[in-house]
């Protein structure tokens, strides 16, 4: 006798969720230049020029503005790399991450 015809076979679907997303955030100072946020969010971001410059406006009217969203891992690099790169010229630029909701 054959056990596998009288059987029922039962399949296990594994359930896979996709990663949660992380916005990043720019917050608007008055000291860090304009240019130099601009050239952060070009260098850091692979935004145009005039990409840049929107979000830099944008963040310097409203106090913040969403750059990009991503996955944990990559908006907290990003964050920090270019939250950095003003920390090191001496500004206090600042990148911040959260959840997207």
């Amino acid at each position: 006798m054959n056990d596998a015809v009288t059987k029922p076979k039962t399949r296990v679907r594994t359930k896979v969720e996709r990663p949660r997303l992380y916005k990043v955030i720019l917050v608007n100072d008055d000291f860090t230049p304009r240019d130099f946020v601009v050239m952060i969010l070009k260098a850091e971001f692979r935004m145009t020029e005039d990409e840049a410059y929107k979000v830099m406006i944008t963040a310097h009217k409203l106090g913040v503005c969403v750059v990009a969203v991503f996955t944990r891992d990559v908006a907290e690099t990003k964050a920090t790399r270019a939250t950095d790169a003003g920390r090191a010229k001496g500004y206090p630029l600042l990148f911040t991450t959260e959840p997207e909701e």
